[in-house]
């Protein structure tokens, strides 16, 4: 397979995570609809539930039971569905991100070794222990994508640029996605609480000041869903441009010829969780968002 069809593959494949961590939350929202429906039309006033609080030897749980008032419920599954869902999901989507990012990187630089560049240097017991000289790009790629693991986005970018040439800075969906992993930073390490190093990572698009809690909800998720998915179809075309895709421009005609339309992500549902919020919808996509079309390019 040519480099540029690994890439496009690399990129498509993203492109459905992001697409199936869109249906999943579709998926779990309406669970909990559904389940806080339930508890709202139940004639009871208290409910019990079991919930596991440890795990056995004989790999059985350790069960306790709880009895909560109905309103006490309904808040319990109002917070998952509006806060804990759309958090939840900010991670995933940096993660899916994120892992595009260094297969891409790890794709270029395995066939083109020469752009690690003859400065940098790996230990000489890597060296020694290696089977081949495929083995030494391996190990020195992997030192390169974990350096870059540890960098801010903004030196990501800059980082990336001199690799491969390609400026994610030139991206507007880059800079949001700046802040989106600058929140999900935030709420893995801080409890949700934005501190100076978020006001920082985050630049421009910073939502809040240092101190202040840092608001994750489902509007936010679908806002962040869509500069993943922008920044995807943006890197897509930018390899595209430098390392021509077969696939792709297979795809880009087969596109052309047919207007495949999608649903939105979250539609508006008439029972909603006890707060009575309702979802909000995003647009519906461009053909080239097609989950199926996703689907078919992945096989």
């Amino acid at each position: 397979m040519s480099i540029g069809n690994t890439l496009y593959q690399l990129t498509l494949n993203a492109k459905y995570q992001l697409f199936n961590q869109g249906e999943q939350a579709q998926l779990i929202y309406g669970a909990f609809d559904v389940v806080a429906n339930n508890v709202q039309s139940s004639p009871e006033e208290t409910i019990t539930i079991q919930f596991p609080i440890g795990y056995k030897p004989d790999r059985t749980a350790m069960l306790s039971t709880r009895n909560y008032a109905k309103q006490e419920l309904l808040s319990r599954y109002q917070f998952l569905a509006f806060q804990q869902l759309p958090a939840n999901g900010v991670v995933q989507l940096v993660t899916i991100i994120e892992a595009m990012f260094g297969d891409v990187v790890r794709s270029i630089i395995m066939k083109f070794p020469q752009k690690l560049g003859a400065k940098r240097a790996i230990p000489m017991q890597a060296v020694l222990e290696a089977k081949s000289i495929e083995d030494v790009h391996i190990r020195a790629t992997d030192a390169l994508l974990n350096e870059l693991a540890y960098k801010s986005p903004h030196e990501f970018a800059e980082a990336l640029n001199g690799l491969l040439s390609i400026n994610l800075l030139e991206c507007p969906a880059f800079h949001k996605y700046m802040e989106l992993k600058a929140t999900r930073d935030i709420y893995i390490h801080n409890r949700g609480v934005a501190n100076d190093i978020y006001v920082r990572k985050a630049g421009t698009h910073a939502r809040v000041a240092a101190n202040q809690s840092l608001p994750v909800d489902i509007q936010y998720f679908l806002e962040s869903y869509e500069s993943c998915l922008q920044l995807n179809e943006w890197l897509q075309g930018k390899l595209h441009d430098q390392w021509h895709s077969s696939e792709l421009e297979a795809a880009q005609m087969a596109s052309s010829q047919s207007s495949i339309s999608s649903a939105p992500l979250i539609e508006e549902s008439s029972n909603t969780p006890a707060n009575q919020q309702e979802p909000l919808k995003t647009k519906k996509p461009r053909a080239a968002r097609s989950k199926k079309k996703a689907e078919q390019g992945n096989a």
